[in-house]
């Protein structure tokens, strides 16, 4: 349904950006000089960008990260390039385009430091024109990043050069960062006008006149609209350009038709285009109103939402798009339409992701201000946000929403995350104000809240008047307070910015049209902000793998507009580890242990002391007597059948919880048939495995291209003689590839599994293991083989393209 692009060297008429991601060297310690053209890295590891070294472990208890970073390392790493720029360019700018650099980073070109942004997450460029020899001369860019101050995050953030990297060639007078605004204005079905504001400098020597010509294409690549204005502009100067095109009959942007034109904005002087910006817009009215919520294009509608970290699992914060591409599409599969940054400016092909496949975006800024939330006073030193935040987050905000407010997913922003800061005086009103009017100054467009924290509590900001200075007024959990708060002040919108998955939170939103929408904790499992022995947390609708969690399953029943029905089985709660403080040997706890204040809302949060399981294999059969089966259907009825048995009809609860059964154990199939009307609308069966006795691969993609962005997700998957999966199997697989592939990640959804991401092996954990597959040539087959000890061996083939 999309193609995943790489970033790849454009040229178009007055701008040159070329791709700036291969052939670096990297060094994970910290080396005095290397900024220096002379010095010696003949040693270093030789590797392409974006990069993530933390993920590549080990993975230890005593790593600095912590609990916060999944226990990865941290430390100092520096990386160098040698490149050569064109006699041409001389007399142009060319500036260095960095999407984000974990953390700390210092940018040095030829031994000379262009700069440095201690904000891991924040997209920057440096301009480097006088720094630079030309016509085939070598230049060298050298970038420390440190990120050794720990903790310094919540959870992990990974560290390096971890998204992509651009090298940009304009002329003289030109565009400026991000500063081509493309604002859709007045938008009907039958009618639009789109506004076009352009900021150009003039770095020449002389005065001249300028031309901008705007061009708009429709998503069918029509030309629609033209436009021209000119203007003088001094030697050193900016000015602004604005124009406006009506659309008729415009093709909107939504959820279910992400329709996207492009504006080509160029500037001319003479004959010669000295800057050129294709800005892909999507043409949609979005609003939020007190007493309705939120609506697109007149269609009230709720945001069913989820927060997402900046990690890809396996492969850490250096996430090719793909990753994100499969995620979207299981999440949008059970009625997901929105998405929150939590908590912090992700990568712009994220937000490009999220335009092509209709996603709507809380686009978040800080999890932190001046007060410190990483270390608390518990762990030492820390490295966190806060230490920079007085100084940066002017700097920092205004980079996020110049480059963001172009995209039509954007529908809000949010400055803050449960902020510990003092929110009761006249310092924490104007912290906040200062930020929501540099965001309204930058982008009038779209509303700003942030995600308050306890508001009746500790916090007090619905007692102080904090609460009505916010456009949007966002609340984390207790969801109670916040339809409270709109009952006390009707004319105040309010939103949901991070809830839990039980069934009242859901209730809060389904039944109070004022409830623009909520954003569940979390849409996919994240590493980090856990406790050894653990991983990583277990809060999503997703395990790491792209496996489904139980609360998924709910959730699908709740917000799918298509009709499901899903089957589980209680199963006690197996022995886990305790949480284990630094050199103490781990215990078990008992059996049947509530789990709550452990896991979370882990897989239902294993539920007075039950988990439940989407299998009919229990561990021990023969002790297996009766089964608490749940099942999850958003369907008038559904009927439960055991070997062909009816155990009994039931109807949808009017406050959507799921329906249960008693079942006595038996071998064989448990069936659900789901039925609308009385017409069979829906199924899901689970089936008793037998002994394991192969190998089944399956490919989410059969075909991968040779750039960086794509990969294909291989499953392993441990069966029975008939195919049926093998829930308690836990086998080591190996993987091998042969032809024009290479395994780039493997993993399970163990959250205490501490093998090694970058492998070619991995445990099975209730039956699965995964591995990435990334293309390493043009063309050819891709065959990926399975094999572990007993077992037939899988394999897949999938094709290698350009």
């Amino acid at each position: 349904m999309f193609s995943v692009q790489a970033v790849k060297a454009q040229t178009q008429p007055g701008r040159t950006i070329r791709n700036f991601d291969k052939s670096w060297r990297f060094l994970k310690e910290d080396a005095p000089g290397a900024e220096q053209p002379s010095f010696d890295d003949s040693h270093w590891r030789t590797l392409d960008v974006p990069h993530d070294w933390s993920i590549e472990g080990p993975m230890a208890q005593t790593n600095p990260t912590g609990r916060g970073g999944g226990y990865m390392p941290a430390g100092i790493g520096w990386y160098r390039k040698t490149f050569t720029v064109a006699a041409a360019d001389a007399n142009r700018k060319v500036r260095i385009e960095f999407d984000g650099v974990m953390a700390n980073s210092e940018v040095f070109v030829n031994g000379v430091s262009v700069g440095k942004r201690p904000y891991g997450y924040v997209s920057f460029t440096y301009d480097l024109t006088a720094q630079l020899q030309f016509g085939g001369k070598p230049n060298l860019i050298a970038v420390r990043v440190d990120n050794s101050a720990q903790p310094s995050s919540r959870w992990y953030t990974g560290a390096g050069i971890y998204r992509h990297v651009r090298l940009v060639s304009t002329g003289t007078t030109h565009f400026d960062q991000w500063g081509v605004f493309i604002r859709p204005m007045q938008v009907t079905a039958q009618k639009a006008v789109v506004r076009v504001q352009a900021n150009v400098t003039n770095e020449s020597a002389a005065v001249g006149s300028y031309t901008l010509q705007t061009t708009l294409i429709d998503p069918t690549g029509k030309t629609v609209k033209t436009s021209e204005s000119k203007q003088t502009i001094a030697a050193g100067k900016t000015v602004d350009y604005t124009q406006t095109l009506e659309v008729t009959s415009p093709a909107l942007w939504d959820t279910e038709h992400p329709q996207l034109y492009k504006v080509l904005t160029k500037l001319v002087a003479g004959t010669v285009t000295t800057d050129a910006v294709t800005t892909p817009v999507g043409i949609r009215e979005a609003k939020f109103l007190a007493a309705t919520g939120f609506w697109l294009n007149g269609k009230n509608l709720k945001l069913y939402g989820v927060c997402l970290h900046e990690d890809g699992g396996a492969v850490g914060s250096a996430i090719p798009l793909a990753v994100w591409e499969r995620r979207f599409k299981q999440l949008k599969a059970i009625g997901v339409n929105a998405i929150r940054t939590a908590h912090n400016e992700v990568a712009p092909e994220f937000l490009d992701l999220c335009d092509r496949m209709g996603l709507l975006v809380m686009d978040e800024t800080f999890d932190t201000w001046e007060a410190n939330k990483v270390s608390r006073g518990k762990e030492g030193g820390s490295g966190g946000y806060h230490l920079y935040f007085k100084q940066w987050w002017a700097k920092d905000t205004r980079n996020q929403v110049l480059r963001d407010r172009n995209h039509p997913s954007v529908v809000i922003y949010s400055v803050g995350n449960e902020i510990h800061d003092n929110l009761k005086d006249s310092t924490g009103f104007r912290k906040y104000k200062m930020q929501q009017d540099l965001i309204h100054s930058l982008d009038p467009s779209r509303p700003v809240t942030m995600a308050l924290l306890q508001p009746n509590g500790s916090s007090q900001v619905y007692k102080t008047g904090f609460a009505e200075q916010m456009d949007i007024v966002g609340q984390n959990y207790r969801e109670n307070e916040l339809v409270a708060y709109h009952q006390e002040h009707p004319d105040r919108i309010v939103i949901g910015t991070e809830n839990t998955h039980v069934l009242t939170q859901w209730l809060a939103l389904r039944d109070n049209a004022f409830m623009s929408g909520q954003f569940l904790w979390t849409g996919v499992d994240y590493l980090g902000e856990d406790v050894w022995p653990s991983r990583g947390a277990t809060f999503g609708l997703l395990d790491r793998t792209g496996g489904w969690h139980t609360n998924g399953l709910q959730r699908a029943a709740w917000w799918s507009a298509k009709p499901v029905v899903f089957i589980q089985r209680s199963s006690p709660t197996p022995p886990r580890p305790a949480r284990v403080p630094a050199g103490a040997a781990p215990a078990a706890i008992p059996a049947g242990t509530p789990a709550a204040g452990l896991d979370g809302p882990t897989a239902a949060a294993a539920r007075g002391g039950i988990e439940y399981l989407s299998d009919w294999t229990p561990a021990e059969p023969a002790t297996y007597t009766t089964a608490r089966v749940q099942v999850f259907s958003n369907a008038d009825e559904t009927e439960l059948f055991l070997n062909g048995k009816s155990l009994g009809v039931k109807h949808k609860s009017p406050l959507d919880s799921a329906l249960f059964w008693n079942v006595p154990f038996e071998k064989g199939t448990l069936k659900a048939i789901a039925r609308n009307q009385g017409q069979e609308v829906a199924t899901d069966e689970l089936k008793t495995a037998g002994e394991p006795a192969k190998i089944i691969l399956t490919a989410d993609k059969s075909r991968v291209g040779n750039n960086w962005d794509a990969v294909s997700f291989v499953t392993a998957s441990v069966v029975d003689a008939k195919g049926v999966v093998c829930p308690n199997s836990a086998k080591l697989i190996q993987f091998r590839v042969s032809g024009g592939g290479v395994i780039a990640a493997v993993d399970n959804a163990d959250r205490n599994d501490h093998a090694p991401y970058q492998a070619t092996e991995r445990k099975t954990y209730k039956g699965t293991c995964i591995a990435l597959i990334k293309a390493k040539a043009a063309t050819g087959k891709i065959t990926i083989k399975a094999s572990a000890q007993g077992l037939a061996d899988g394999v897949v083939t999938i094709d290698a393209m350009p």
